[in-house]
């Protein structure tokens, strides 16, 4: 379900990036990237408050900023919970 999940959220920003440069049936090129615009603002407000569990993320921490940024809580979420479980 989470690899459902955040193939969906690249597919969201993979369409806003394509009606760029080609025009989407229906119109849908400015709703795509209101979406993607939108999932970007809130994943932003999910890294500054889950900084915490997304520091622990055993690569480097540029990398998990930018998974966070791109999958949110699927990304970051994993984490707490394991660092919950070994406390």
């Amino acid at each position: 379900m989470n690899t459902f999940l955040k193939a969906n959220c690249l597919g969201a920003y993979a369409l806003a990036l394509l009606s760029l440069a080609v025009p989407l049936p229906w119109g849908l090129g400015p709703v795509m990237q209101n979406i993607a615009m939108a999932l970007l603002a809130i994943h932003v407000l999910e890294a500054i408050v889950a900084y915490k569990h997304i520091k622990t993320y055993k690569g480097p921490l540029w990398h998990s900023l930018l998974l966070a940024l791109l999958f949110g809580l699927l990304h970051w979420l994993p984490l707490a919970r394991a660092a919950k479980a070994k406390a």
